[in-house]
């Protein structure tokens, strides 16, 4: 159990950071969620090792998303599919505090929550080859050339992932930039390690296990695609 954060992600220094900590505002509600579900659902950089059978009570597949936002397809993966435990990283108190709001209120039982950086977390929390599912959806696409280098997707970024994934296990990104898409499919193929789930090496058809969530919704009536790439640890 962890105390009740100040509202502040967690992180170490570091002088390239793939995301801004935005100023968005709390609401009363938020603030509510975090002193009621945060000793539920919380963990904290700091704890030092995340060890699941300890944290869930049981040995279960284990799935982590890195940046889940406002949380609502995570908190739905997490509904419906009870046979897997699973874990948030992300930033920005507003989304992690709706997060473990709308999960408390579903009593939903197999989530735990970082508010933290996710490079930081992957270092010093997640033991390596024990996770079977590692998921970024529509991360920061930080499309202006000058900005690519904060892109979380590089090639040393996948690898410290790769240690982190049991044999088998599976990498799975979603964008709708077409450019971002790119970049990630070209630093997956190359990446050593790691094979495409599609045979013909393209991108791949939505899972069933990725919900569609109302921003991508929108997306698809304005025209907009929808990129799903998924790669498995090969060794």
């Amino acid at each position: 159990m962890s105390d009740i954060p100040e509202f502040r992600p967690e992180f170490k220094d570091k002088s390239i950071r793939s995301f801004v900590i935005r100023a968005g505002r709390m609401t009363d509600g938020q603030k509510k969620a975090f002193e009621q579900y945060w000793p539920k659902y919380g963990a904290s950089l700091f704890s030092g090792a995340f060890v699941p059978c300890e944290q869930f009570g049981r040995d279960a597949p284990v799935v982590l998303e890195i940046g889940f936002g406002m949380g609502d397809s995570l908190r739905e993966m997490a509904s419906n599919e009870p046979d897997k435990d699973f874990i948030g990283i992300e930033v920005h108190p507003p989304g992690v505090g709706r997060l473990i709001y709308t999960a408390g209120e579903a009593g939903v039982d197999n989530l735990k929550v970082y508010m933290a950086d996710a490079t930081d977390v992957l270092s010093d929390c997640i033991a390596d080859a024990s996770l079977d599912r590692v998921q970024i959806y529509f991360p920061d696409p930080w499309h202006k050339k000058k900005h690519h280098k904060r892109r979380i997707i590089q090639p040393e970024f996948v690898q410290r992932i790769r240690a982190k994934l049991k044999i088998g296990g599976l990498l799975h990104f979603a964008t709708d930039w077409e450019n971002y898409a790119e970049h990630m499919k070209e630093v997956m193929d190359a990446a050593e390690g790691y094979a495409n789930t599609q045979a013909n090496g393209d991108y791949s058809p939505r899972p069933d296990h990725r919900p569609i969530t109302k921003f991508e919704k929108r997306g698809e009536r304005l025209g907009h695609g929808v990129w799903d790439l998924m790669y498995q640890r090969s060794s």
